[in-house]
């Protein structure tokens, strides 16, 4: 009976650890808020990468998608982060969320009405990324107001939670709702999913913000302010660095998976559905995992093991000709990639301060997401040149050589980073 008690107290306090900023009615709101909307945007972001690629049959194509969506936020995200710190976040979330239902519904018109056409989703992509720009810096700065700088990594994990059940969730409603009701239905799908977040959002109750103290907005400026900051703090030096490694060169997952599918498992919307949701159910598990060791704080070294996961199975994939395998290798990347991301984005928000945080995390936004563009035009063209099975090798080995340089000549540096 003992026992019994202390297993049922270890259930219950994990269960506490893992959904703690939950207490916080806002963040509430807004997790519900996203648990539909994410759902609605990973089944468009399924179908439009398969759309693409059965109209064009092109790699190259496939991976031009990508740049178009985050050229924008690699030219932009500096700039954004210092015009986001003068607007209250709600507001603009609330301009972003709409804007993104726009993009969703003018897909839905060009598939109903047999307009649909490459260029449009070119256009499309790139209105999508636009408005990321503004929307992913909002959005997480938005967190420390929603639970306070004591549950910030706990809620940055249970969002990546919801964030990676949907990456399960969407491609395989996705893959069943395309084989038995076509695309257009899940564009449609996703159009409705953004009135959940709309409203989840109306319903936050937040405190006037402030513009911390700035009276004069001088754009160039600012910017500037904002990347020597990050510089002349030695926190940040190497998660810039190593962010944007991986980010650009191991994380094209969005292009390399459907080729690998098609060209080197010989399957179809299926086999790439099953392989993206792999992917989502390893993120989910180092979600859960990150959730429930919020408490423990930043360990940069599961920052750095992350990193070598990530490459050793991407390297690994060469090798990988069958379904079962490649799953668990691909689920494997998902989990680290999830780790790698979340203290990465926990190293960065606590250590800046308040008049700098919007601007610090724009620059996570672009190392995230600016970099996608590089490493989606390198992944589709050296596909389309030497094969879909050099995609995961390809991409594994110049970062696999990028960190090497980056280790061997700031040993010193490098050793007491990880030590602070």
């Amino acid at each position: 009976m003992e026992e019994k008690r202390i297993l049922i107290f270890s259930i219950t306090a994990f269960i506490k650890n893992v959904f703690s900023s939950l207490q916080y009615k806002n963040f509430r709101y807004f997790w519900l808020g996203q648990c539909v909307s994410l759902c609605g945007t990973w089944m468009q972001r399924t179908a439009q990468v398969w759309l693409v690629y059965t109209l064009t049959n092109s790699p190259f194509l496939v991976g031009l998608i990508g740049v178009s969506q985050f050229t924008p936020m690699l030219v932009f995200a500096l700039f954004s982060g210092a015009i986001v710190e003068r607007i209250a976040k709600k507001k603009v979330l609330l301009i972003t969320q709409f804007l993104f239902m726009m993009q969703a519904v003018c897909l839905t018109v060009l598939m109903y009405t047999g307009h649909i056409h490459y260029i449009y989703v070119l256009i499309l992509s790139a209105f999508f990324g636009m408005v990321q720009t503004f929307d992913m810096p909002a959005r997480q700065s938005f967190f420390i107001q929603l639970v306070g700088s004591d549950h910030l990594m706990n809620a940055i994990s249970l969002n990546s939670t919801i964030t990676n059940l949907a990456k399960i969730i969407g491609p395989v409603l996705s893959g069943l709702i395309m084989v038995r009701y076509g695309v257009g239905v899940c564009f449609l799908l996703n159009s409705i999913s953004f009135f959940a977040v709309l409203l989840s959002l109306i319903c936050i109750k937040t405190t006037a913000e402030t513009n911390n103290g700035m009276k004069e907005f001088h754009l160039l400026q600012e910017m500037k302010e904002g990347i020597i900051y990050i510089k002349g703090n030695k926190n940040l030096k190497f998660n810039v660095i190593f962010m944007a490694i991986i980010c650009t060169f191991a994380m094209n997952l969005d292009v390399v998976v459907p080729v690998y599918a098609n060209e080197v498992l010989q399957g179809g919307s299926g086999a790439y559905t099953s392989l993206m949701s792999a992917m989502g159910i390893g993120a989910m598990v180092g979600a859960i995992f990150m959730s429930a060791r919020a408490a423990k704080g930043i360990k940069k070294n599961l920052f750095i093991i992350s990193i070598m996961i990530t490459l050793s199975a991407q390297v690994s994939m060469l090798a990988v000709h069958n379904y079962e395998l490649a799953f668990i290798l691909i689920a494997g990347i998902g989990f680290s990639n999830l780790v790698f991301m979340n203290m990465g984005n926990s190293i960065f928000q606590l250590n800046s301060d308040d008049m700098h945080r919007g601007r610090v995390m724009s620059v996570y936004s672009f190392l995230n997401q600016g970099s996608t563009p590089i490493g989606n035009f390198y992944a589709g063209t050296l596909m389309q040149h030497i094969g879909g099975r050099w995609g995961f090798p390809g991409c594994g080995i110049i970062a696999v050589f990028l960190v090497g340089v980056t280790c061997l000549f700031n040993k010193k540096e490098l050793s007491l980073w990880l030590r602070n």
